[in-house]
């Protein structure tokens, strides 16, 4: 049995049985004026993060989210895009596409405002979208790309660049991890389906995004996820995971790479009103300005002694140098 086949038994019996602890999402469950949130949705919320903000949600876009669990992301985005087909939800699994479809009756009887067919959902996997090209503004998936091994990663990643209209989003949360795993936990089947064994360092995860073309990265959350320690898994050491929230922007690379927000910022606290780079960037005097990590690098290559730089917070939401 291949990976990808024991995944697909995993979300099988998530679907027919909910499991509350399959996932432990470490966002509260957010409800919009408004908007309700069936509890059976809440009880099928097989993500580590959300990849819904308001700030990507604008002016009725077209969306995609692959992956739709118990639907509950799938009737957040709708809340955004009110229109027929206004969401794709796109799952391999039967039974969790049928199961979405019988929430989404219970969400209607608990939210006047929405309806079915707001939700196009759609047979189909990852690596093999069927989706038009450049058709969509935003896409999503929640603690799915963790799950593929090297290859269908980049295939998969590969078809969201593809639907993505210029400048469109995908919004991404996903296990992260800094430390080595043993061969052990990489090749446990279950573990990778579970989001446990499958989790990337960030440095790889962003060279995965990047390297498919997707000029700019932000980097908007990191918080704890779970821990794999030695009494119940097999490793010699303690093993610290995280999720991250992350966005990547189909806009064109620049000529000297990709532009990463890591939650840096730069103060300058000179002489002058103001201090301008030459490049584009213009630092007001004691105005904190979100960096990205290449201009970090440039700026404090100048060796000048009137700006601070802070770490990299791995929070970013916006209003950035590039």
């Amino acid at each position: 049995m291949s990976y990808l086949e024991t995944t697909h038994n995993v979300y099988k019996e998530a679907a027919l049985t909910p499991d509350v602890g399959l996932c432990c999402t470490t966002n509260p469950i957010w409800e919009l004026p408004g908007l309700k949130i069936p509890r059976i949705m809440q009880e099928m919320n097989y993500g580590c993060g959300s990849t819904v903000h308001a700030r990507d949600l604008t002016n009725n876009p077209k969306m995609l989210y692959v992956g739709v669990g118990g639907g509950m992301e799938l009737l957040q985005f709708a809340y955004f895009n009110r229109n027929k087909g206004g969401v794709i939800g796109l799952d391999v699994v039967d039974e969790m596409l049928e199961a979405s479809r019988k929430n989404f009756i219970i969400a209607e009887e608990q939210n006047d405002w929405f309806k079915s067919d707001f939700v196009d959902l759609r047979k189909g996997d990852a690596m093999n979208l069927p989706v038009e090209d450049n058709s969509i503004d935003v896409a999503a998936q929640n603690c799915l790309f963790n799950i593929f091994k090297s290859d269908d990663l980049k295939k998969a990643i590969a078809e969201m660049y593809r639907v993505l209209k210029p400048n469109g989003k995908l919004v991404m949360s996903d296990p992260t991890c800094e430390q080595p795993m043993n061969d052990e936990l990489r090749n446990d089947e279950r573990l990778r389906a579970l989001c446990l064994s499958g989790s990337l360092t960030i440095a790889d995860y962003v060279k995965a995004l990047t390297d498919a073309g997707f000029g700019t990265i932000e980097i908007r959350a990191r918080k704890p996820y779970r821990i794999l320690d030695p009494k119940n898994y097999p490793t010699d050491e303690l093993i610290y995971i995280e999720s991250i929230e992350v966005a990547a922007i189909k806009d064109p690379m620049p000529e000297d790479g990709p532009c990463i927000f890591t939650g840096k910022a730069a103060i300058y606290y000179g002489d002058e009103d103001f201090f301008d780079d030459g490049k584009g960037h213009t630092l007001l005097k004691n105005q904190p300005i979100a960096i990205c990590d290449k201009t970090a690098g440039d700026l404090q290559a100048l060796g000048r002694d009137d700006i601070y730089f802070s770490e990299s917070t791995f929070h970013y939401d916006g209003g950035g140098c590039c």
